[in-house]
């Protein structure tokens, strides 16, 4: 009995010693978040005289700045870097431009960690920043095609000398998992609608369809082809000159790179100190004022609309794969978006909606449940789609009621299809763990959708008419949203993926541009001059979000330290094995380096 109570004993005093060690572990988390916060708060408090904007986009962009001082906290450093989303980006470029303490931008880039459409709209914005007359400088140690678009917009592009530069044209992979299957003797048993719906590929196929393959190309194509466009125009260089460097791999170097006119200057980063020194006419060695995005967007207070205003465009993200339920910041949950929708719809205030999607899709359901919102808020007032690097599948989905869908040139878009996808893990069970399965049911397909046998052929059929039905409503809501016969939606559906500019072309989007084309058409359209910006769904308090999202990411952050540039691949396998019911999605998100 002694040893019982000591063993107890012990065992509560070391549940509180553990208790207290969390607390002050916590504790000592938030107090260096908020701490670190609270430094850059008072680091820059105005923005000083000759000051120069030093760009960098090496880590991803998110939609909208998040007001939760701990996001992306490292237990490494003990330190937080909340990204600054391309909402402010934008409205920050906007206000540099006018703002007199600027004198210029100097872009610091060797790679970004974008999507194809929103370095888009950084570019644009570059170029309206470039309309003030104030100069654009990029310098590289290496520039990848991705850094290297964004540089061409620059005045003078420096390369180290040492350096280098890539351009090789674009590229898609895709990674299958059929011979991987094969060995654990996984089957997995597939149903689709749209001979292009290629997110059950992986798992079927050991390479791309024929129709995969036509359509990626299409794509790959029709967004290289913009790149070209782009460099061309600000370059003065011929397109064919730009695609037979690529294709015969004529940029080995610096000084190739130099020599075909798509760099200015080799030089080290202390000699384009002095160039930027010699442009703001002070010393070859004098001290620059360089303000940082994130220090100039504390400073400078932000967007230039008139917050204040009595009437409001609301403007709703919807960022992320799709599924039923709340969803976060990163994931598109139909009750917080349509709750969004719905409060926006009702606030008098709120004269027109914009829905800003950058989504692969995923849920058809939970697709459908946000449609439903879209309609209802188009009968009360302008709502107006602004899609990003994706809004596909189900991201189109919830698309198509809008009056006005705008996408940038090189937005990924369409994949109007619909699959899903039952493992069937009974060889494995058997076979490889020597586990057996034995059921009792009252009905014959009452262990429909087991994972522990095949589906029969009557089951197959069942499941195959509902997704032919989700299809045949899927193209439905978008001839009806379009204004376009429902065959001739089939015909450019069946699961095809567009770029914005061919989207545009087939009747899928109305206009080429970004947030702010989007924003001003939804003014225009609601007949004002003047009115703030509300955007929805409200975020999480930063306490609250701090304390749900902190395991998820560390857990993140390793396993993208671990797979490097394979984690995205992991990330967006991991979510169509998480897939439940019927999905509309894409298979991957495009990158761009």
């Amino acid at each position: 009995m002694k040893n019982f109570f000591t063993s107890l004993l012990g065992s509560f005093l070391g549940a509180i010693i553990a208790l207290v060690v969390v607390a002050l572990i916590i504790v000592g988390v938030v107090a260096s978040a908020v701490s670190g916060v609270l430094k850059s708060k008072d680091k820059v408090e105005t923005v000083t005289e000759n000051s120069v904007l030093h760009l960098r986009f090496d880590k991803k962009i998110v939609e909208r700045s998040g007001k939760n001082p701990f996001e992306n906290f490292s237990f490494s450093s003990f330190s937080s870097e909340p990204p600054l989303g391309l909402n402010d980006i934008l409205a920050d470029l906007e206000k540099a431009k006018t703002d007199s303490k600027i004198k210029g931008i100097y872009l610091d880039l060797s790679s970004v960690a974008s999507g194809m459409a929103t370095l888009e709209e950084i570019r644009n914005a570059l170029l309206e920043f470039k309309k003030s007359q104030k100069f654009i400088y990029s310098y590289g140690e290496n520039y990848t095609q991705g850094s290297y678009y964004l540089a061409s917009v620059s005045d003078k592009i420096f390369l180290n000398p040492a350096g280098g530069m890539e351009w090789k044209g674009l590229g898609a992979q895709i990674m299958f998992f059929k011979g991987l299957l094969d060995k654990l003797e996984i089957s997995a048993q597939i149903f689709r609608h749209g001979r292009y719906k290629s997110a059950v590929e992986p798992f079927d196929l050991d390479k791309m369809s024929k129709d995969n393959r036509e359509q990626t190309l299409t794509y790959v194509s029709s967004l290289w082809n913009h790149i070209l466009e782009g460099v061309s125009a600000q370059r003065e260089i011929p397109v064919g000159l730009l695609n037979r460097m690529a294709d015969s791999l004529l940029v080995q170097g610096a000084e190739d790179a130099k020599k075909f006119k798509l760099v200015d200057e080799l030089s080290y980063q202390d000699e384009v100190y002095a160039a930027i020194n010699k442009k703001l006419n002070r010393k070859e060695n004098d001290q620059i004022n360089f303000q940082t995005l994130e220090a100039y967007h504390k400073a400078a207070g932000g967007a230039k609309t008139d917050s204040w205003s009595k009437n409001k465009i609301a403007i709703v993200y919807a960022v992320g794969q799709i599924e039923s339920g709340e969803g976060d910041d990163k994931t598109i949950g139909s009750e917080r978006i349509s709750r969004a929708i719905r409060e926006a719809r009702l606030d008098s205030h709120v004269k027109a909606i914009v829905l800003r999607v950058n989504s692969p899709g995923g849920s058809a359901l939970a697709s459908d449940v946000i449609w439903r919102e879209m309609v209802i808020a188009k009968k009360s007032k302008p709502v107006i789609v602004s899609m990003g690097d994706v809004a596909a599948s189900g991201g189109y989905y919830i698309s198509c009621p809008a009056d006005r869908i705008f996408a940038e040139p090189n937005t990924i878009t369409g994949s109007i299809g619909v699959f899903g996808i039952l493992p069937n893990l009974q060889k494995l069970f058997n076979n490889k763990l020597g586990i057996t399965i034995d059921t009792v049911k009252t009905n014959h397909h009452a262990d429909i959708g087991t994972p522990f046998r095949p589906v029969s052929a009557d089951e197959s059929k069942y499941i195959l008419s509902g997704i032919q039905r989700v299809y045949s409503e899927f193209i439905t809501k978008v001839g009806a949203g379009r204004k376009m016969d429902t065959s001739a939606v089939n015909a450019i559906g069946q699961g095809r993926v567009w770029s914005g500019v061919d989207a545009k072309s087939i009747g899928l989007v109305d206009e080429i541009g970004g947030i702010h084309e989007a924003v001003a058409y939804a003014a225009k359209q609601a007949k004002m001059d003047k009115y703030g910006i509300l955007s929805l769904p409200k975020q999480k308090d930063p306490l609250s979000a701090f304390f749900n999202d902190l395991a998820l990411d560390e857990q993140s952050r390793i396993m993208q330290q671990v797979l490097g540039p394979q984690f995205e691949q992991y990330r967006n396998l991991r979510a169509i094995l998480n897939c439940r019911g019927i999905q509309a999605r894409m298979p991957f998100d495009l990158i761009f380096q």
